[in-house]
């Protein structure tokens, strides 16, 4: 049954319980049987081999698309608006596949989950390092969200409007950094009058008149009734990305994943619009 000779097998349990320290096998006429310590340890051999079948089993699921998992971080925006359809198509396709999604507040913990090894695909702003393998997923503009009592005419805001109002800006970077170069081009002295983290509480300020919120069109939405939209002085965009860690071994799941999120970016800023 082995297709190896008997003295080969001979040697192999000989050596066992010289490791052991035990006879695992009795010898007479009636040919060999197993001692009652032998039989206890075949039972544990025999997990012992249950178990080498599972890891075998779930390294092909992972090498194949009927089985195994995604992890991906990604920032709420995305999170809100470009992964659930995503996941739909994905999900349509390979219904065995799990997808975990963790959301991080800064783009620079995702781009770190994926050089820990903690996620597999991350969503981040382009450009980014070499060290990263990326796709442009969508380019959303910046905006600004003014209150139900503004009476700014103009689809595009001139500096000396804007000059008018206390802004109320995100804290985190990089939409915080990517801000503030943007006023020294004013041509009217601008301030920053709240930095706040979420963008939900930065819609809700401006919606109580307490001054102008400038924020991605992604992450300002769903405007609530009565805000009003308008262009900046200047253009101000963020490109949107998806990333893998370069020159690494990737499942075909992950490349799958990345097949279900291309497209869905057009489709999330016309949501949002």
């Amino acid at each position: 049954q082995l297709e190896i000779s008997q003295s080969a097998v001979s040697h192999a349990i000989a050596t066992l319980e010289a490791q052991l320290g035990v006879v695992l096998l009795s010898r007479g006429r009636q040919g060999a049987h197993l001692t009652p310590v032998g039989q206890r340890i075949t039972a544990h051999a025999r997990q012992v081999l249950q178990l080498l079948e599972a890891m075998e089993k779930e390294a092909q699921l992972e090498k194949s698309l009927q089985g195994g998992s995604v992890r991906i971080a990604c920032f709420r925006s995305v999170a809100t608006h470009i992964l659930p359809n995503a996941i739909a198509r994905f999900r349509q396709r390979y219904p065995n596949i799990t997808v975990n999604i963790s959301e991080d507040e800064t783009v620079s913990s995702i781009e770190q989950a994926l050089r820990d090894g903690y996620v597999d695909i991350g969503f981040t702003y382009l450009p980014t390092s070499d060290e990263f393998e990326t796709w442009e997923i969508l380019r959303d503009d910046y905006i600004l969200l003014l209150p139900p009592t503004s009476d700014v005419k103009s689809p595009r805001i001139s500096w000396q409007e804007l000059a008018t109002y206390p802004l109320i800006v995100s804290s985190l970077n990089p939409c915080n950094a990517w801000i503030r170069k943007c006023l020294p081009l004013a041509e009217y002295p601008l301030s920053i009058a709240y930095e706040i983290r979420e963008d939900s509480t930065i819609v809700s300020m401006v919606q109580q008149g307490l001054g102008a919120g400038i924020l991605p069109r992604l992450a300002a939405a769903p405007i609530p009734p009565g805000v009003q939209l308008r262009h900046l002085p200047v253009p101000l965009i963020r490109v949107i990305g998806v990333a893998i860690l370069a020159n690494a071994l990737h499942a075909p799941a992950v490349y799958a994943f990345l097949d279900a999120v291309r497209n869905t970016g057009r489709f999330a800023v016309k949501a949002a619009v």
